[in-house]
């Protein structure tokens, strides 16, 4: 009965943290939407909204974010500069000039890169894609400039936006209120001058992967240098309901033309495994040294329509605090928690390996960790050597169970053998040379 105590508690507290979207390695995480009001016109205003991903190591790729709310009054849009509505709505009572968007709920999304300059802003047009900020600060922006028309005119008549909703590109953000915050200020070009918004109010959204699938995305293989037994990633890891939609590896459907191209619906086509995951990533325990000890990481993609731009792994290992150089990936410590540093940020060095191309030859990329010991905690025993929690692109990874891990031979109890065939040996011997 307490086991079954245990085990409810166990879910309900899991299920209470996913709920509210705190990730232990990220706590400060978010995406952060601010609108600022930058003029007021005749029936309303001109804001610039800017999206900042605050993510250490959550990017949105492709096919990009789609940003909607819910008008508070009947609020239409005149224009947009840097990003677009994908529907008009019905503006059949305008007159002469025709609004961008008349819906109620309208959905925005982010200009391709490419457009003509006149529809371009500052940070926009880059089909949605938005870089962590851990990753690359600079690429972690996103933003536009909308005119809204029946609206307030002034910061007393302005209603807030509500109902703010946020794919990136899937599901698994939760956005809350719009709040009102203290107008932004800006330096003009010569540094010389400040100006500020006539009006400010941002909204948070978090991440919660227990929102955005019912199954893990990647798994975690393991195996060492002291043990001949490689652990493989957990069966139906990521699970196995479309198992009958899988491809095999040597599957003619391969060569025709147009497999590898992603479908509308980012649907995925994965290889078939026992693990049925896009991602695995491999552990490997592979030297030891006085001193130091060294670890190869391998990243392998099974998922034949995706390639994977701007990856991040995320690895939590109690070495970590130690790392004297990392080998083909770039490297950043992640320190959440001042008092401990156990997690780092891998991903690919820029135009050389920040590409994880669709299952294949060349799905697979890899690098080697050199970590210095720590005489008083280093140890090769209990599964000490393996991490204790793996995400790629910001999503956990499930790893084997920690029976499973490759253990270290118990020569202790081999000795008994070894001393009785070395015995034989020499008896053996005495009596050749006699």
């Amino acid at each position: 009965m307490r086991g079954l105590i245990r085990v409810a508690g166990f879910f309900l507290i899991a299920l209470i943290s996913h709920a509210v979207a705190f990730d232990p390695l990220d706590p400060n995480g978010n995406i952060t939407i601010k609108w600022d009001v930058m003029s007021w016109t005749p029936d309303g205003y001109v804001a610039t909204v800017t999206m900042n991903n605050f993510q250490m190591y959550r990017h949105i790729m492709t096919p990009g974010w789609t940003l909607g709310w819910t008008w508070a009054k009947k609020e239409v849009i005149w224009s947009m500069v840097g990003a677009q509505t994908t529907e008009q709505g019905d503006c059949s009572k305008f007159k002469g000039n025709v609004p961008h968007c008349c819906k109620k709920n309208p959905t925005v999304v982010d200009m391709m890169p490419g457009v003509p300059y006149n529809q371009q802003f500052t940070n926009c047009c880059k089909g949605g894609v938005l870089a962590s900020w851990g990753q690359d600060p600079q690429s972690s922006v996103s933003a536009f400039q909308v005119s809204v028309g029946q609206a307030g005119t002034s910061n007393k008549t302005v209603k807030l936006p509500k109902n703010f909703t946020l794919l990136g590109p899937g599901p698994g953000y939760t956005c809350g209120p719009a709040k009102i915050v203290p107008p932004t200020k800006f330096f003009t070009p010569d540094l010389r001058r400040k100006t500020q918004a006539l009006m400010t109010w941002n909204v948070t959204c978090t991440y919660s992967q227990f929102l955005a699938r019912k199954h893990p995305s990647c798994c975690v293989s393991m195996s060492s240098f002291y043990n001949e037994t490689i652990t493989a990633c957990p069966s139906c890891a990521c699970g196995c309901e479309n198992r009958n939609k899988c491809i095999k590896s040597d599957s003619k459907l391969l060569s025709v033309v147009g497999v590898n191209t992603p479908r509308k619906d980012n649907a995925p086509l994965i290889q078939c495994t026992h693990h049925m995951c896009p991602i695995r990533v491999h552990w490997h325990v592979k030297l030891n040294y006085k001193d130091y000890w060294r670890v190869k990481l391998t990243v392998t993609n099974f998922n034949y329509r995706i390639n994977y731009t701007q990856w991040t792994l995320v690895v939590q290992h109690p070495n970590l605090n130690n790392v004297t150089q990392v080998f083909s990936f770039d490297y950043k410590p992640l320190v959440p928690y001042e008092s401990v540093n156990d997690t780092g940020m891998f991903y690919g060095m820029k135009f050389y390996n920040d590409l994880l191309m669709e299952a294949g030859p060349a799905g697979t990329v890899q690098s080697e960790v050199l970590l210095q010991k720590d005489k008083e905690t280093f140890s090769f025993k209990q599964g000490w050597a393996f991490p204790r929690k793996v995400y790629f692109n910001g999503e956990e990874c499930m790893l084997p169970p920690p029976d499973a891990y490759p253990y270290l031979p118990n020569f202790a109890h081999h000795s008994p053998v070894a001393f009785t065939t070395l015995l034989f040996s020499l008896l053996f011997l005495f009596i050749v040379l006699i």
